[in-house]
C-alpha cells in the first residue's frame, strides 16, 4: 500500500463504505450477522379525485405533484363520506396530504369549518405548520394556521384563538390549555369538523391511556357545542392499529376506515446487522456496542454520507457523540455532528432540525425523539445503537434515511442485551417478524379518575351520562366515588366541581412524575437544559456528571424542593451512572389470584401470582466510567427521597424447602433467579410484543418483596445454609408493568406463565456462554456466582422441563 495514499474513506460516497466493511481485511467484516438489500418500490398513482375542487388541484401542481398515491386518494374518498380514518403506511409516504386535502376541501366549501391537528412534539407541529401554510397560499385560501404550544406569545395565542381555521397544538396544550378554556374556544369547537392525530402509534402505555381520556373530554365538548367531528389519523406500521385505534379514540370497529396498503414508491434500501465481536468467551462478553457502532458511524461521516445515529438513553447520545467527534477530528468540523434529545432547550432542538433539513449537519446522534416524522432531509445512512425495543420503533428508524431518493442504508448494531442477542440468533424475527401491538388501558382508575376530575370541572356530569368506554351505570358508580372523597358535588342528578383548584395542572400525561427540572450553569445562571422528575433522580443527584453537547458538567447543587440542578463545566475523564436499589409489596391478599406452579407432587410446588403491587425505587449511589475504556474508578453515594409507584405485577415464588431439596444454596438461588428474570423480561417482551421499557423486574424474599441480602463469597456454596428450619427465605421474582395502576401486560403475563418460562428456559440454554453472560441471564452484578446460568436452568427444569441435552 502506498504509505502516501490518502485513507479510504476520503472517497466520498455509500458504496466506498461497504466496500471497505465487506473487504476481507476489514476487522468488521466477519461480524456482519444480517445483510439483506430491499427493492425498491414503484408508486402507484391515480388521478385526483373528482370532488377535489379545482384550487388545490393547482396548489398540487404548484408543488410538482400531477397524481396522488393511492392510498393518499383513498383516505381522501373515506373521510369525505364522512368515516374515521386510520393510516397505517410507512415513513416518508406522503401522510400529510391525506390529512390536508379533506381539510381544505371543507375549509373551501364553508370558511367557517375549523380542524384542530395534534402532534406529540412541538417539532411536529412546527415542520407541519410550514407545509399547511405553503398548500393554503398556492391554493389562494385565505384562512389560516396556527400553532398554540408552549412557545406561543400571547398576542399570537388571542389570535389563532380568533382567526386560526386549522390549529396545531400537542396532547398537553390540549390538556390544560384547551379543554378546561372551552368556552373561549367556543369558534373552534363550534366548526370542529376534522381532527387529525398523527403518530397515532406514540400513543401507548401510560401516555396513550391518557390520551384516549383527553379525547372523550374533548368529543364531549365538541358535542356540547354542538359538533360531531371526524378523526383522521396516521400511524407507523403495528400490529393492531384498527383496534388501537378504537379504543384510543372511543369509536366502533365499523366507523373507522383503515388504510394499510401504501401507494408511495421506497428507495432500494440495504440493511445490515451488526454484532460486535467477543473479548471475553469465556464470560461470554462482547466489545461495547456503543463504541462498536460509533466507529462504523466515523467511516459513514469521514465518507461525508448524511448519517443518522440512534442512541438509546440522553447519557447514550452525549458519549456516542464525543467519540464520534473525537474520531472524526481533522476531517470534518465539529459543528458539523450535533447531538439531539430531549433536555435540550427548544430553540437548540429548533435549529438542529434546520440545519439536517438543509444539509448543513452531516450527523445528528439522537435519542427516539427523532424517530418521529419531521423532515429530516435527504440522509443517506441510520445506525441504531441496539434495538430500540420494538420492530416498529426499529423501521421507524430505518425509514428516516432514503426519504426522498436514491439508495440508503439502515444498520443495527447489537447490544449484549438478551432481547439483542436473541435477535441476532433469529434474524428472520428482525427483518420479517410481525410489528408490535400497541397497549393501553384508559379505565385504569389511576387513569381515570383524574380526567373525570377534569371533564366535571369543564362541564357538570348528568346522572345517566357516559364517559369513554364506560357505561352508564359504570360512569355513575365513579362519579359517586368521586363525590364521596370530596372532589365533586352532587345536586340532584347533576355533579360539579366542587374545589378551587385548576385540575388538569395536577394531571400529567407523559409520567406520574412532577414538573421537570432545570438546569442552571452556575456562573452565568443561565439555564441550559432540563429533565423530567423521574430523570433527575439518577442524573442530576450532586457530584454526578451531566452531559450536554458532548460537554461535561458537574452537579455542585440539587435544590429538589425548587427542581432547580445548579452545574459547573468540568473536563474529568468520566462519566457517572446512578444505581438503583428496588423493593416490591403486593397490596393485595395473594391469595385470590395465585396457583401452584411445577410438575411434581411429591416436593413442595412453586407458587405463581398475579395482583397490585407497590414499588419503591431510590437511587443509592452512583459509579464513575471512564471514558473510551469504561473501567470503573470509584463510587459516591447518594441521598435522595425515594420514588414510589404502585402497579401490576406476576410474581414466582420458590419455597425454600423446594431449594434445600434440591440442595441449591442462598446465594446461588439469588443469582439464578436474578438471571431467570432478565430472561423472562427479554422473552415476554417478543411473546407479548410489547417494548422493553413497558416491562421492569426486581426480586424480593417472598411476597412482601424485601430484597434479600447478598452473601459472602465465602458462604456461596456452603450447603449448611438451611440448619435453621425457622429461618424462612423464599426467593421471589417480580415482573411488572413499568406505568402506575399497569396497562394489562402482567395479567397477560400471567394467563401465559407456562409458555413464557418453556421459552425462558431455551432463551437460556441456546446461548453459547458457558456460565451465564449478557445475552442470557443479564448484565450479573460484581459478587454473582459463576454459575448462576447453571442454577437458572437447573431451577427452570424443574419448573418446567427442557431437554438435558441443552444443559451445560
Amino acid at each position: 500500500m502506498n504509505p502516501s495514499a490518502p485513507p479510504w474513506w476520503a472517497t466520498q460516497g455509500l458504496d466506498v463504505v461497504l466496500k471497505q466493511w465487506f473487504d476481507t481485511s476489514s476487522s468488521v467484516s466477519t461480524h456482519w450477522v444480517a445483510d439483506r438489500s430491499l427493492p425498491a418500490v414503484l408508486p402507484q398513482l391515480v388521478a385526483f379525485p373528482p370532488s377535489l375542487p379545482e384550487r388545490l388541484r393547482q396548489a398540487l401542481r404548484a408543488q410538482g405533484i400531477e397524481q396522488l398515491y393511492s392510498h393518499q386518494a383513498e383516505a381522501y374518498d373515506a373521510a369525505c363520506l364522512g368515516q374515521h380514518v386510520a393510516l397505517a403506511t410507512p415513513t416518508a409516504s406522503g401522510k400529510s396530504l391525506c390529512f390536508h386535502l379533506p381539510v381544505m376541501k371543507t375549509i373551501v366549501e364553508d370558511p367557517e369549518a375549523r380542524a384542530l391537528y395534534l402532534f406529540p412534539t412541538k417539532a411536529l407541529a412546527r415542520d407541519q405548520e410550514a407545509s399547511l401554510q405553503r398548500l393554503l397560499h398556492d391554493a389562494h385560501i385565505g384562512s389560516g394556521v396556527g400553532v398554540y404550544d408552549g412557545d406561543t406569545a400571547a398576542d399570537a395565542r388571542r389570535v389563532t384563538r380568533e382567526r386560526a381555521s386549522v390549529l396545531i397544538t400537542n396532547p398537553d396544550m390540549l390538556h390544560t390549555g384547551i379543554l378546561p378554556h372551552h368556552t373561549k374556544w367556543a369558534a373552534l369547537f363550534r366548526g370542529l369538523r376534522y381532527i387529525i392525530i398523527d403518530e397515532l402509534h406514540t400513543y401507548r402505555g401510560v401516555f396513550g391511556s391518557h390520551l384516549a381520556n383527553v379525547f372523550a373530554r374533548l368529543r364531549r365538548i365538541a358535542r356540547f357545542h354542538g359538533a360531531d367531528p371526524q378523526f383522521l389519523c396516521a400511524s407507523a406500521t403495528i400490529g393492531n392499529v384498527a383496534e388501537h385505534a378504537g379504543r384510543l379514540l372511543g369509536v366502533e370497529p365499523h366507523e373507522l376506515h383503515v388504510i394499510r396498503q401504501s401507494g408511495a414508491p421506497q428507495s432500494m434500501r440495504r440493511v445490515l446487522v451488526y454484532n460486535p465481536p467477543v473479548v471475553n468467551a469465556e464470560l461470554g462478553i462482547r466489545a461495547s456496542y456503543l463504541k462498536s457502532g460509533v466507529r462504523l458511524a466515523a467511516d459513514l461521516v469521514r465518507a461525508k454520507v448524511p448519517t443518522l445515529v440512534f442512541a438509546p438513553s440522553r447519557n447514550g447520545v452525549e458519549i456516542a457523540l464525543k467519540y464520534l467527534r473525537e474520531a472524526c477530528a481533522g476531517t470534518v468540523s465539529t459543528d458539523a455532528i450535533m447531538g439531539y434529545r430531549g433536555g435540550y432547550l427548544p430553540a437548540a432542538r429548533r435549529q438542529i432540525e434546520n440545519d439536517l433539513r438543509v444539509g448543513k449537519l452531516t450527523c445528528v446522534v439522537a435519542t427516539q425523539a427523532l424517530e418521529l416524522g419531521i423532515d429530516v432531509g435527504e440522509l443517506e445512512a441510520v445506525v441504531s445503537l441496539g434495538y430500540p425495543g420494538s420492530i416498529a420503533a426499529l423501521w421507524q428508524r430505518f425509514g428516516r434515511a432514503g426519504r426522498r431518493e436514491g439508495e440508503s442504508l439502515a444498520v443495527m448494531v447489537a447490544s449484549s442485551s438478551p432481547l439483542d442477542q436473541y435477535l441476532v440468533r433469529h434474524p428472520d424475527f428482525l427483518l420479517d417478524g410481525l410489528p408490535e401491538e400497541a397497549r393501553i388501558d384508559p379505565n385504569n382508575l389511576e387513569i381515570l379518575l383524574p380526567h373525570l376530575r377534569c371533564a366535571a370541572f369543564e362541564m357538570p356530569f348528568f346522572r345517566g351520562d357516559s364517559f369513554g368506554s364506560l357505561s352508564p351505570a359504570n360512569t355513575t358508580e365513579t362519579l359517586d366515588y368521586l363525590v364521596r372523597h370530596g372532589s365533586l358535588h352532587q345536586a340532584g342528578l347533576q355533579y360539579h366541581w366542587a374545589d378551587d383548584a385548576f385540575p388538569a395542572h395536577n394531571v400529567s400525561l407523559r409520567s406520574t412524575g412532577w414538573e421537570n427540572f432545570v438546569i442552571v450553569d452556575q456562573a452565568t445562571g443561565k439555564a441550559i437544559a432540563e429533565l423530567d422528575w423521574r430523570a433527575a433522580h439518577t442524573m442530576l443527584h450532586e457530584r454526578a456528571i451531566y452531559q450536554h453537547n458532548a460537554e461535561q458538567y458537574q452537579v455542585e447543587r440539587l435544590d429538589y424542593e425548587h427542581h432547580k440542578a445548579f452545574v459547573s463545566p468540568v473536563r474529568p475523564d468520566y462519566f457517572t451512572t446512578a444505581m438503583m436499589q428496588s423493593s416490591v409489596r403486593v397490596l393485595a391478599p395473594p391469595t385470590a389470584t395465585t396457583r401452584p406452579y411445577g410438575q411434581s407432587k411429591n416436593e413442595p410446588l412453586a407458587t405463581v401470582g398475579w395482583g397490585d403491587i407497590s414499588v419503591t425505587e431510590k437511587v443509592v449511589g452512583f459509579k464513575k466510567i471512564t471514558f473510551f475504556t469504561h473501567e470503573n474508578v470509584g463510587y459516591g453515594e447518594v441521598t435522595l427521597p425515594e420514588m414510589q409507584m404502585d402497579t401490576v405485577g406476576v410474581w414466582l415464588s420458590i419455597p425454600s424447602l423446594f431449594l434445600r431439596m434440591h440442595r441449591i444454596g442462598r446465594a446461588a438461588a439469588i443469582d439464578g433467579i436474578r438471571g431467570v428474570g432478565a430472561a423472562l423480561t427479554s422473552i415476554s417482551c417478543l411473546v407479548l410484543l410489547c417494548d422493553p421499557r413497558d416491562l421492569r423486574h426486581t426480586l424480593g424474599d417472598g411476597i412482601h418483596g424485601d430484597a434479600p441480602p447478598r452473601e459472602s463469597r465465602d458462604s456461596r456454596d456452603s450447603r449448611d445454609s438451611w440448619h435453621d428450619p425457622y429461618r424462612t427465605f423464599e426467593p421471589t421474582l417480580f415482573v411488572y408493568d413499568a406505568y402506575p395502576g399497569g396497562v394489562g401486560l402482567a395479567a397477560r403475563m400471567f394467563d401465559r406463565f407456562e409458555e413464557l418460562l418453556f421459552r425462558t428456559s431455551e432463551l437460556i440454554a441456546q446461548c453459547d456462554c458457558a456460565q451465564g453472560c449478557p445475552a442470557c441471564v443479564g448484565p450479573g452484578e460484581e459478587a454473582m456466582s459463576p454459575n448462576h446460568k447453571r442454577t437458572a436452568l437447573r431451577i427452570l427444569a424443574e419448573l418446567n422441563p427442557i431437554e438435558k441435552s441443552k444443559m451445560p
